[in-house]
């Protein structure tokens, strides 16, 4: 499965460097899988798209931790930069 999340620009570059090799997120809806692809788009504070270089790449997600202190319906899982973008928005 391909998800297509927002996230925020002070995020992108430790993300697109890999020192931010996470992501916490409200899995209530989307039901992350180890092996499932991200693909990033980055926003302002106001919510609005900006040009990042995180936006044309995209993460294969590597492990994914429920419960164990996590709010009810989050996950954390590790994420692994690709080569290329993978069914882009």
């Amino acid at each position: 499965m391909i998800h297509n999340l927002k996230i925020r620009e002070c995020f992108a570059d430790p993300v697109l460097s890999g020192e931010k090799s996470f992501e916490v997120r409200y899995n209530g809806d989307r039901g992350f899988q180890k092996g499932d692809i991200v693909n990033f788009r980055v926003i302002d504070e106001s919510g609005h798209r900006v040009a990042h270089e995180v936006n044309s790449v995209s993460f294969k997600i590597t492990y994914v931790l429920s419960g164990f202190g996590l709010e009810h319906d989050h996950v954390a899982f590790g994420i692994k930069k690709l080569d290329c973008l993978i069914g882009g928005w």
